[in-house]
């Protein structure tokens, strides 16, 4: 682009010029100032009408617009745009006055500055607008990589872009760069040799980034230890270590070569056990129902929820209510109440998808005609409600439809609806702490976001199955499988408590009580820890008023 203003400035010449500018004699008269200034005038004419009176039309026409992408780029263009014109203008101007000389170095130097005004053009709309709705794209996204590798582009790619644009701007001036390439590719390969280690880690963080086994946010364990991933870099990976509060850096090939546990996926759920003693001459059934009672009573551990609702209130060890804060137990009420309503509309969702499975295996085997077709798209709309979204035309297209939310509050029992009210209820948790207000809001809303797209994804294909007419009951069995393992599980009878009678001493029975917490991401990475000291609490205080507990 910047090649072609070049070559229309001078009127056609080619781009490559000499090292120095050949001497001209020339003369300045009237007429020529006279067109200079014109010249000159008409691009600050236009500069200034777009900067001042097109500018200002567009922004508010665009802050009507649903995505402000068009307004982002108009406030990183519209500066940068005003001054390249006038530095177009300054060339074509320039050549109004003759050639050669001092005109053509003013000229070239005109070019240069044009050159530094496009590249920092470039670089703000890489920046603020790309790599920002890259960065909004990822989040709806379940792949792992774009989230490692955007942070690294952001940093990289403003470099490469000034790197370019200043080779391009010392060109201009007529600086030879031919000398400085071949001295630059020797001492790249001396520095190579002498920091093999560090490049060793540069291609270490492009291996995780191809084989991602974690997100930011996750919790892993290093050794042992439970740490966060903060950041992957470009010679070094940044943990948070949990317990004793400080950052570490690992080079990205150390930490490549190590077996990673992550205990954020597939869910943010973990498994904890408590091993506790009970008199030998107690009734092992008795203190089994016991230690169920007190897991199933804790509202933060999972379970059947009728169950909890029940034990609640006979879990004694719970905060109360401070000033505008709920107590434990009603705050643990209305989330177990809301995640009621959540699994049940799932389990109608899921049954809805088993349906239209059957439906389709019934009437893909000759193939789907007009009407048959017909009847699958309605069938799916209907899921498509229980879930809270409905079928639109898409604007300036006739057959084209998509599926969006509706207005807030006309399917006010769909699923996008009650968990957005099931996560604001758990949002009034007592022991949570600021953060989690994001953590907890992002988390599902980025769910809530795949799982809109998977539906449009799934629609299209009944709208155009295309050659896939015997594959739409796969995918309908693959979104539920789907729903069950990333989105949120409707029954999870497997992660009920399991309590167990592991040894018999002379001096009593040992028990292994093994149970999820919902969370292990909430309260600064603390929820787990805390849920198990109150649990265990909880056992030690119930089993002595039956005077079983055994230490």
């Amino acid at each position: 682009m910047i090649s072609f203003l070049l070559a229309q400035a001078e009127g056609g010449a080619p781009a490559a010029k000499k090292m120095l500018p050949e001497p001209g004699n020339y003369t300045i008269t009237w007429e020529s100032l006279i067109e200079f200034l014109g010249v000159l005038g008409i691009s600050v004419g236009i500069a200034a009408g777009l900067f001042i009176i097109l500018t200002p039309l567009l922004r508010n026409a665009f802050r009507k617009f649903e995505s402000d992408i068009a307004l982002v780029i108009l406030n990183v263009s519209a500066g940068p745009v005003a001054v390249n014109i006038i530095l177009i203008g300054l060339k074509i101007a320039i050549n109004k006055l003759g050639s050669g000389g001092a005109i053509a170095w003013i000229d070239r130097i005109a070019t240069a500055i044009l050159i530094v005004g496009f590249t920092y053009w470039i670089a703000q709309l890489s920046t603020q607008v790309v790599l920002y709705y890259l960065k909004e794209l990822a989040k709806k996204t379940e792949a792992v990589w774009d989230d490692v590798l955007l942070p690294i582009l952001e940093k990289a790619f403003p470099i490469i872009t000034y790197l370019i644009g200043t080779s391009l701007f010392l060109q201009t001036l007529g600086v030879d760069l031919s000398g400085l390439g071949l001295a630059v590719g020797s001492l790249t390969v001396v520095i190579g040799l002498s920091v093999k280690e560090i490049l060793s880690d540069f291609f270490g963080g492009l291996v995780l980034l191809v084989d991602t086994p974690f997100q930011f946010g996750d919790v892993i364990s290093v050794g042992g230890e439970p740490a966060v991933i903060k950041n992957i870099g470009v010679r070094v990976t940044k943990l948070y270590m949990i317990d004793s509060h400080s950052e570490v850096y690992t080079p990205n090939s150390a930490f490549g070569n190590q077996s990673i546990t992550n205990t954020s996926r597939p869910t943010p759920h973990y498994a904890y056990s408590i091993d506790i003693g009970v008199r030998v001459d107690a009734d092992p059934m008795k203190a089994t129902d016991i230690l169920r009672e007190i897991v199933m009573g804790h509202p933060d551990t999972l379970g059947e929820l009728d169950e909890k609702l029940i034990c609640l209130d006979k879990f004694y060890g719970l905060s109360e209510s401070r000033g505008d804060k709920l107590s434990k137990k009603d705050a643990g009420r209305l989330k177990l109440l809301a995640e009621k309503e959540v699994n049940a509309i799932l389990q109608q969702i899921e049954k809805g998808f088993d349906d239209l499975s059957a439906q389709l295996q019934g009437l893909e085997k000759g193939g789907l005609d007009k009407a048959e077709l017909m009847t699958v798209q309605q069938s799916y709309l209907d899921v498509a409600r229980l879930v809270g979204l409905k079928s639109v035309k898409e604007p300036g297209k006739r057959t084209k439809s998509r599926l969006e939310e509706p207005p807030e509050g006309d399917l006010p029992d769909s699923l996008i609806t009650l968990v957005r009210i099931w996560y604001q209820a758990w949002l009034k948790d007592p022991d949570l702490v600021p953060e989690d207000r994001r953590t907890l809001t992002d988390e599902w809303e980025q769910k809530l976001g795949i799982l809109i797209l998977k539906m449009n994804k799934l629609y299209q294909k009944l709208l155009n199955p295309g050659g896939e007419e015997t594959r739409l009951d796969d995918y309908a069995k693959d979104f539920v499988g789907w729903l069950h393992e990333y989105f949120k599980e409707s029954k999870i009878t497997w992660k009920e408590p399991k309590i167990r009678l592991t040894n018999i001493t002379g001096g009593g029975m040992q028990f292994t009580v093994r149970f999820y917490v919902d969370n292990i991401k909430l309260e600064h990475w603390e929820r787990g820890y805390r849920i198990n000291n109150e649990v265990r609490r909880e056992m030690i205080r119930r089993l002595r008023l039956a005077y079983i507990y055994n230490a």
